[in-house]
């Protein structure tokens, strides 16, 4: 099983090696894409964030508008009964109660008008935000249209690559796609041969007592210095256009 997988591994980084070799005869097209893709992620997040603190606001806002009306209410049926007391002492309590209310009311009438001043400057951030994320978006779009012409010529093998690769992944458990993944946003080359006893991505040294246990295929090694995935130089390649064979 452990060995199965680490055939798809080394497979699918075979593939992405000749992917990677294919897209740089496209220029810095395909990085300008990448770039793009993740400054529109990025300004997205800004606006979302943005959005988010406007619904905060407007909570917060709506929250004050009916605590007002409770200290409104409140206020008016104490000033009634201002006319049924009795002595002196209930009605300074009664008009000490109605002076705390009208404190506090002042309070959350600030609130509700601080909300109303914050929300206008949010909301003209947020379509500045907006903006610029369109205009990210169209940037993309006109690299990608871009890449798309230049790539034509290539397209065949790299659907068949990119598909070979998609089959592999779907046979690998999620953890591992997703060990892979990350370990390819630091390298290009994600699962290298040993060589040498060398790890030969970083060329930093693999302890021997480490390369017995790897040659036993009961888990899967990475390089303690680069993190990349490791398999040792006699296990058999599957070939590239054996991957989707049964």
């Amino acid at each position: 099983m452990v060995l199965e997988q680490l055939q798809f591994l080394a497979a699918i980084a075979q593939i992405d090696n000749h992917l990677a070799e294919l897209q740089e005869e496209l220029g810095d097209l395909p990085h300008q894409v990448k770039a793009l893709e993740k400054e529109v992620r990025s300004r997205q997040q800004a606006v979302d964030a943005t959005q988010k603190h406007i619904d905060d606001i407007l909570q917060t806002r709506a929250h004050a508008k009916i605590r007002a009306q409770e200290l409104v209410d409140k206020q008016r049926k104490l000033s009634e009964q201002q006319f049924q007391v009795r002595n002196n002492r209930e009605f300074d309590a009664l008009t000490k109660e109605v002076e705390m209310l009208k404190a506090e009311l002042r309070e959350v009438e600030k609130t509700i008008s601080s909300t109303m001043i914050t929300e206008e400057n949010l909301r003209r951030m947020y379509e500045a935000q907006l903006a610029d994320m369109e205009e990210a978006r169209e940037r993309l779009a006109e690299r990608e249209h871009e890449l798309h012409n230049l790539s034509s010529e290539h397209n065949d093998e790299i659907n068949e690559l990119l598909s070979q690769r998609a089959d592999l992944l779907a046979k690998l458990p999620k953890n591992l796609v997703v060990q892979y993944e990350h370990i390819r946003e630091y390298h290009n080359d994600v699962a290298v041969v040993i060589r040498k006893n060398c790890c030969s991505g970083c060329f930093n040294a693999v302890p021997p007592q480490r390369i017995v246990e790897m040659r036993t295929y009961k888990t899967i090694f990475t390089c303690e210095s680069c993190g990349r995935i490791l398999y040792p130089e006699e296990m058999q390649l599957l070939p590239i256009h054996s991957y989707n064979a049964e």
